[in-house]
């Protein structure tokens, strides 16, 4: 048997490609995978697509460089490929990536000049089950469409004569510097756009000097994604809570001890939405991200990446839960899915730091109503949530003037998710393109609207009579709340 130092020979891994002597090549070392592949969390199918062959590329595109050689035994190990027996059919790229390879050319980064340029790019360009997950939304799409097109009925208000040579967009997130009033919203498997996924988006956050929140569901563990910023910069976390509590405390205890500053709780997705565009590509089997340690697999459903990932999330999880939450952690906590008055009522009574105003980007339960709207809601029915916690919102944020608007009904800062991926697709680069994009269509829609700070945003800089009549009072003082059986009231 070769040794570890051993030169093995592309003829001799190519003996090795069966279930019963399974070899993969990765980043130029050779490594056995027989009694591995029985227990591989992404099942069995994908290692023998490249038994005997090179791996480099699709591992890389999914998992931590050092995760091989922390799964497998050092024995494992049977040597480094032999370059000089490498052949042209060794370096022919399998089907599934040549067919990949076919997909439309990026244009130069820039040429693009905004969001939906981003999405356009990526539509053509990023693997189609992948752009199908980020993409995609609940059933009818109706909310992911109401997300965007509510901001677009909320007109402004500009005040003249005003000296608007400064512009000041920095802000304070849960005591945190962020140059802009922007967050990068939590996402999963960020390694299927680009290999190094959200460690870019870390870097790309550090430089731009903006926040990032880390989701339970990243491509990578938090343990690799912090340091990927210089040392100090914010992060946020947002949690899933597993079934196993447990593991929840364990994962816990670790993003404390790197620094994070404080929790998102996400509490509109405890089941995943029916997102059919996901399920009808089939499923990628070697997805498996590393701090749920889910799979994504086919069912009889379909291919769906989001809902098979997601079957570790505890249904069960409810507001009495949040002391259990505060026992386990000592950091800010932030409550991700608001979608009412009253649960922002019921979050500003358990003390919570802050709330997000989100509907999962129409993710989850389709017909929610649009973001921005219910910050309307909450301008009605309890503004003094604005004053105790702060609150957050995303969802159908598309250009600077959507930033500003939800300033002005309250928010303290956005999240935008999606479209941080599109620009993922031009590497860190292209985040911060993105980013800076971002930030002159803010300063000069404030410039424009007669501001100079945020600190100058209000409700009375917008005219929102076009959507006034779609916002309902509190749960308890609808007209046919008398007719509901009292166990619901």
């Amino acid at each position: 048997m070769p040794s570890k130092s051993a030169v093995v020979t592309v003829d001799e891994i190519r003996k090795h490609a069966s279930a019963d002597s399974l070899w993969l090549v990765v980043d130029n070392k050779v490594w056995d995978m027989t009694e591995f592949a029985p227990e591989h969390p992404g099942g069995t199918s994908i290692l023998l697509r490249y038994a005997g062959k090179d791996a480099t590329k699709p591992y890389n595109e999914i998992h931590a460089p050092s995760l091989i050689s922390e799964t497998l035994s050092p024995s494992k190990l049977k040597g480094t490929l032999d370059q000089s027996s490498v052949d042209p059919e060794w370096t022919k790229p399998p089907p599934e990536e040549t067919k990949q390879l076919q997909l439309g050319k990026k244009p130069p980064l820039h040429t693009l000049l905004n969001a939906f340029d981003f999405e356009r790019v990526g539509s053509e360009t990023i693997n189609p089950k992948a752009w199908a997950y980020f993409s995609s939304a609940a059933t009818d799409l109706i909310t992911l469409d109401a997300n965007r097109n509510a901001y677009n009925r909320i007109w402004f208000r500009p005040r003249v004569f005003r000296n608007v040579r400064k512009c000041d967009t920095r802000t304070k997130i849960l005591g945190c510097e962020s140059s802009l009033p922007l967050m990068i919203s939590p996402a999963a498997m960020a390694k299927v756009v680009h290999p190094d996924g959200e460690k870019v988006l870390a870097r790309a956050a550090a430089s731009q000097g903006i926040i990032q929140a880390i989701s339970t569901n990243a491509s990578y563990s938090v343990t690799d994604i912090v340091p990927s910023a210089p040392a100090g910069h914010p992060f946020v976390f947002q949690l899933y809570v597993n079934k196993d509590r447990a593991k929840t405390e364990s994962l816990l205890r670790i993003v404390e001890s790197l620094g994070v500053k404080a929790i998102f709780v996400t509490v509109d997705a405890h089941v995943i939405g029916k997102r059919e565009a996901d399920e009808r590509i089939k499923a990628d089997d070697s997805l498996s991200p590393p701090m749920s340690g889910t799979k994504n697999t086919d069912d009889k459903k379909g291919g769906g990446l989001a809902r098979t990932t997601g079957a570790f999330i505890d249904e069960s999880f409810e507001w009495e839960d949040l002391a259990w939450l505060r026992r386990v952690t000592k950091l800010p906590l932030v409550v991700k899915g608001i979608q009412g008055a009253a649960d922002a009522k019921m979050a500003m009574r358990w003390g919570v730091d802050g709330i997000v105003v989100s509907n999962h980007g129409g993710r989850s339960l389709d017909t929610t109503p649009a973001s921005v709207l219910v910050l309307l809601e909450l301008q009605k029915n309890c503004p003094e949530v604005f004053d105790k916690m702060e609150v957050f919102v995303d969802g159908g944020i598309r250009r600077g003037t959507d930033i500003l608007k939800a300033l002005c009904l309250g928010a303290r800062a956005v999240g935008m998710g999606r479209t941080f991926l599109y620009a993922l697709n031009y590497g860190q680069e292209g985040v911060e393109h993105f980013v800076d994009i971002m930030r002159d269509e803010l300063e000069t829609s404030m410039r424009l609207l007669g501001i100079t700070d945020l600190s100058q945003c209000h409700p009375g800089l917008l005219n929102t009579g076009d959507v006034d009549h779609l916002i309902p009072s509190l749960e308890e003082e609808h007209p046919y709340a008398k007719w509901r059986p009292k166990a619901v009231l």
